[in-house]
């Protein structure tokens, strides 16, 4: 096992939902994005990093039926199709490190909130670019949030990368057109202010 995805197992192994500092119970934010490019309910929507988070079951309620979640701890994906029940059974679930990841697929639509951050080796970052620009179909979306340049410096006891605009289209604007980006204070579930940057992005 790699130490970080032991990390990961062991940060949900040992704490609740409302434990972590980016858990959301309402992911507003990513699901106005979403709902506002009116994609089709079968368009093919992957979730990377959203072990524990509730954008699949939201975007669910709102009709779409064709959604994939990868995150690299496998006691997350347990706990969370657990927690959705027979609505879990509905969602294709992949247990990856996303620098690992080798779709059969193409996606409509990317989503990560809090994941890219968390890569800090140019050579991670550049990977990561590369899979997201061969992954997702022509004209297709990705969401994108991560730490702000005034956001946090460290999460989970890791080391992140912070963000903004300009950044963010120097490494993917080669093949995606930014349509958005705001940033946004998170409020963790223990009363701490995170500021992060969302970002919306077409596939040319």
């Amino acid at each position: 096992m790699s130490d970080i995805k032991q990390h990961w197992d062991n940060v949900y192994e040992t704490k609740n939902d409302d434990e972590v500092s980016w858990y959301q119970e309402n992911p507003t934010s990513s699901l106005n994005l979403i709902t506002t490019i009116n994609l089709s309910n079968k368009a093919e929507i992957i979730d990377v990093g959203g072990g524990n988070s509730n954008l699949t079951k939201e975007l669910q309620k709102h009709g779409f039926v064709n959604l994939s979640v990868l995150d690299i701890s496998n006691k997350v994906i347990e706990h969370t199709k657990t927690k959705l029940g027979e609505n879990g059974k509905n969602i294709k679930w992949i247990v990856s490190d996303i620098l690992d990841f080798t779709p059969k697929q193409q996606y409509v639509l990317w989503h990560d909130r809090a994941t890219f951050h968390f890569l800090t080796r140019k050579s991670n970052i550049v990977k990561y670019v590369t899979i997201v620009g061969k992954v997702i179909k022509k004209n297709g979306y990705f969401v994108l949030a991560t730490f702000s340049k005034s956001g946090p410096k460290k999460c989970s006891g890791l080391d992140i990368m912070q963000y903004d605009k300009e950044k963010l289209q120097e490494l993917f604007g080669e093949q995606f057109t930014l349509i958005k980006s705001f940033e946004e204070v998170h409020r963790t579930p223990y009363n701490k202010e995170q500021n992060f940057i969302y970002n919306l992005f077409q596939k040319r």
